[in-house]
């Protein structure tokens, strides 16, 4: 009986040990390593990507798209996207073709709808509609065939902050007109915002579109609205 207690109490005791060591090294000492490692070499990375204004202000991270909508009047309304600023792929208001409606975090994914499908085929058609009626300005009309793909569907998390340039281009002179700047100044903007494929041959050359309008804000003036 005494041997077996004391079997039992070596055994224990063992377990309690590898348990506070595992405590420490896992819970303590790998987290504290990693975090460290992450700040000193990839510090905006592991801070969120944060992106700020030009007064210190953090308007939002590189990594998650945002809505520029003007709120609905009555309160209750799908609201109207606000036409100062550079407009990102459809989100409710300009065609509901995602299960994410407001870039809500909890939403994330996609319809995952056959193409031939008659409900993404009328969102598509409305989005498109939306977009050749907020970009034509007078003198210079917008043609469906002129509207981008990534401008009238949704990413595939509904999340992506990014469009295509083209898209970009097609909206720099209605958000020139609205802020009161030069098409040229707008364009150049945009062009400086504008990432290539990544090591040169990975994915398409894009704009983010907060970081954009992050600019864009500044651009402007101190006195600017979001």
């Amino acid at each position: 009986m005494n041997t077996s207690l004391t079997n039992a109490a070596r055994l224990l005791g063992a377990g309690l040990r590898a348990l506070l060591v595992l405590t420490v090294v896992t819970g303590i000492v790998y987290p504290l390593a990693v975090t460290g490692v992450a700040q000193a070499l990839f510090p905006a990375q592991a801070n969120g990507s944060r992106i700020e204004a030009a007064d210190g202000r953090v308007v939002g991270s590189s990594l998650i798209g945002q809505a520029y909508d003007l709120p609905a009047a009555d309160g209750h309304s799908a609201p109207e996207p606000d036409l100062r600023w550079f407009q990102g792929r459809p989100r409710g208001g300009l065609g509901t073709n995602t299960v994410n409606t407001r870039y809500d975090l909890l939403l994330s994914g996609a319809t995952n709808r056959s193409a031939d499908d008659a409900d993404l085929v009328r969102w598509v058609t409305q989005a498109k509609r939306a977009v050749v009626e907020d970009n034509s300005v007078p003198g210079h009309p917008v043609r469906p065939s002129d509207v981008p793909a990534d401008a009238v569907t949704s990413s595939g998390s509904g999340l992506d902050p990014h469009i295509s340039p083209e898209y970009a281009d097609l909206q720099v002179r209605r958000v020139a007109e609205r802020n009161g700047l030069s098409v040229e100044r707008v364009r150049r903007l945009v062009d400086e915002h504008t990432a290539p494929r990544t090591l040169g041959f990975i994915g398409e050359p894009r704009v983010n579109v907060l970081e954009l309008n992050a600019a864009l804000r500044d651009l402007r003036g101190p006195t600017a609205g979001r």
